[in-house]
């Protein structure tokens, strides 16, 4: 006669898989789509139970309408002779590059659960209902 196992040992269906993997994924897209322009209206709107996603998502719109306001005012800048080549030729390269540095950089930190605070933008999206 072969031993088996008492019932109480036998499991009746597999372990579920750890929720978490697919869960964390989603967040880390979610984190990823918050600095991405206008695809941070993606997790803004989705991810409403997920606080810290939300504050993600609204520094990365903040931080998209800073850009704009910024490109606003050097495109008025560009119209002076002297000053819109300076700022054509010097400055609006370096802004562009430390704004897509700060962009990368929030990334990262987001991933790592981190919140990386911008001067006065993360204080909009702080006060961002």
């Amino acid at each position: 006669m072969q031993d088996t196992p008492p019932a109480s040992d036998t499991p009746e269906s597999p372990p579920p898989s750890p929720p978490s993997q697919q869960a964390s994924s989603n967040r880390a897209v979610m984190l990823i789509l918050s600095y991405l322009g206008i695809l941070a209206l993606v997790p803004l709107l989705v991810e409403k139970d997920d606080p810290e996603v939300q504050w993600h998502a609204k520094q990365g719109l903040v931080l998209l309408g800073s850009w704009i306001v910024l490109h606003i005012v050097l495109a008025i800048l560009y119209s002076f002779p002297f000053l819109g080549m300076f700022l054509g030729c010097a400055v609006a390269p370096l802004l562009w590059l430390v704004i897509l540095v700060i962009h990368i950089v929030a990334m990262i930190k987001a991933l790592e659960g981190k919140r990386f605070i911008i001067p006065v933008i993360s204080d909009y999206a702080d006060k961002w209902p």
